[in-house]
Parts: structure tokens; C-alpha cells; sequence
């Protein structure tokens, strides 16, 4: 069986009172087939029971896995759903995963980028673009890792393999969180009593090796991260609404450049019924 089959996009779509992560699942998957190696490029969306009762014939046709959570530990009844994230070696049904966040935006293959890292069983990227291409120097959001020498990883993009390597970094992921009341002691300035993903995933890279599952000389495994300090604007104004953008195809570009780069638009509100509606007659679903 060729590579590609056995290679698949997960990410997880847990609605909370206040965003819709189906539908920025839904569209993502769609993204995914129109501009990935393979127009069926598997896609795999982990909702919780909630959320999988609002699940269509339309979400049926765009991914080909829905895998609904049997253990939702402590997320259940909190509108920060992170609590999940370090059981995806666990639920993920492909034997490489490209595990996303659901508000990631592609315009380009990036299938290709997995020779390249082939030789590690996990990689998680390190640091995040502008918007201009540009490696962000930004550290507002990153001042917990700089303070605490934290290797600089972000779980928006990761890759894995199905192997002992890998499931040794989550179950230690898995460690960690169960004990986080002890371990946040060892660090210095955390105010987080429940740790973000990424911190958790720091914390773990720390403990595990970064060299094992990291490869900050990888620049091409990365992501435009749209979060306002990271491209030096002050919150307050949503980036869509204040610098020029649009789709072309599946090319978004922004104040006319084009993002060569997977971007994470972050402002949920940029996912419009008629984007949706766009992806939907080009895939042809509906």
C-alpha cells in the first residue's frame, strides 16, 4: 500500500458554548481534499457526544473518520477543551498523523513535507510566521517558556507516527496532566491550573528530548499564526476585518501576499456560511 494511503489529517472538533469547532472542522476537511496529494485525503474529526449528535450527511461525505470520544475526562463541562488532546495517539486511525487544529487553513500540498521528516516517529513545529513569511521574534504569548528555557513548540501542526517512540511522548503528555498540580511547581511564574496544549506538549518535549521530537531546522514545517501579538497589532480589531484579504481558490492572501505557509486564522468569525458554501459546490457536497 502506497505511503499516501496510510496517511491522514486529524483534528479535533469539540463544540463549546461559544464556537462552532464542527463547522471549522468541516470546512478545514473540505480545504484538505481540494488541495492536498490525493483529493481523498483522509480526514478525521474527534467530537464528543455533544457535539456528535449535530453531525450531518454533509460532515459524513467530508471526513472519512468521526470518532467520538468515550473518555471526555475533565472537559465535559468546561468550555476550554483541551483536556483531550494527549489521547490522539491513542484514537488517531491512521499510522502517520498530521494532527491539526481545526481553524488551520491550507493552500498548498504539504504531503511532501513527511520525506522529509521521516527520520522521527513524532515532530512538533517550533515557532510561528508573520503573515509577511517572516519567523515571529514576538514573545508576548511565550513569556511561561522563555522564563522556564521551554522548548518553543506549538501543537497547531504536529506529525506522528504509530510507534513505541510516539506513544512513550503521550503517555508521559498523558502523566504529566494527570499531575499537574505537582508539576506546575517545578516552574517558574505558572498561573495555568490547567495546562494549555502547548504547554503541555512543551512540558513534555522538555522531559521526553526535543531532540526527539522536534525539528527546529525543519523552517518549512510551520504555520502563519493570525494571533494579534505575534503579528504586532493590539487586540481589539478582528485581523480580517482590518487588513485586506481574500480566497482565491484555496490561496488566501493577505494584504496581497500570498500564504505559502498553513495558516491558523484564529478569529473563528472568519469562517462565513458562504466560505462554507463556496468549498461545499467545489468538493460537491450538497
Amino acid at each position: 500500500m502506497s505511503l499516501y494511503h496510510k496517511v491522514g489529517f486529524v483534528t479535533f472538533a469539540q463544540n463549546t458554548s461559544q464556537v462552532d469547532y464542527l463547522k471549522l472542522a468541516y470546512l478545514q476537511a473540505m480545504n484538505i481534499k481540494q488541495t492536498q496529494e490525493f483529493a481523498l485525503t483522509p480526514c478525521a474529526a474527534i467530537v464528543d457526544a455533544e457535539t456528535n449528535k449535530l453531525i450531518t450527511d454533509n460532515h459524513r461525505r467530508a471526513f472519512e473518520y468521526i470518532i467520538v470520544l468515550d473518555t471526555d475526562y475533565n472537559s465535559k463541562a468546561s468550555d476550554w477543551k483541551l483536556a483531550n488532546e494527549c489521547q490522539i495517539y491513542d484514537l488517531s486511525p491512521f499510522d502517520t498523523t498530521i494532527k491539526v487544529e481545526s481553524d488551520i487553513w491550507f493552500t498548498r500540498n504539504i504531503i511532501p513535507w513527511l520525506s522529509l521528516l521521516d527520520k522521527q516517529d513524532i515532530v512538533l513545529s517550533t515557532g510561528c510566521k508573520t503573515y509577511q513569511g517572516h519567523t515571529s521574534t514576538n514573545r508576548h504569548y511565550r513569556k511561561f517558556f522563555d522564563d522556564n528555557n521551554l522548548p518553543d513548540v506549538y501543537n497547531g501542526l504536529m506529525m506522528f507516527k504509530k510507534s513505541d517512540q510516539s506513544k512513550e511522548y503521550f503517555d508521559l503528555a498523558k502523566t504529566i496532566r494527570a499531575n499537574w498540580a505537582t508539576v506546575s511547581k517545578q516552574f517558574k511564574h505558572c498561573s495555568e491550573t490547567e495546562p494549555s496544549t502547548d504547554v503541555l506538549y512543551a512540558v513534555t518535549a522538555l522531559i521526553y528530548g526535543p531532540e526527539r521530537c522536534t525539528l527546529p531546522t525543519a523552517d518549512f514545517f510551520n504555520f502563519v499564526h493570525m494571533k494579534p501579538y505575534v503579528q504586532d497589532y493590539t487586540p481589539g480589531v478582528a485581523w480580517h476585518e482590518m487588513l485586506m484579504n481574500n480566497v482565491d481558490g484555496d490561496m488566501l492572501r493577505i494584504n496581497h501576499l500570498n500564504q505559502y505557509y498553513p495558516v491558523h486564522y484564529f478569529e473563528k468569525d472568519f469562517v462565513t456560511d458562504n466560505l462554507i458554501e463556496y468549498y461545499e459546490q467545489r468538493v460537491g457536497i450538497n
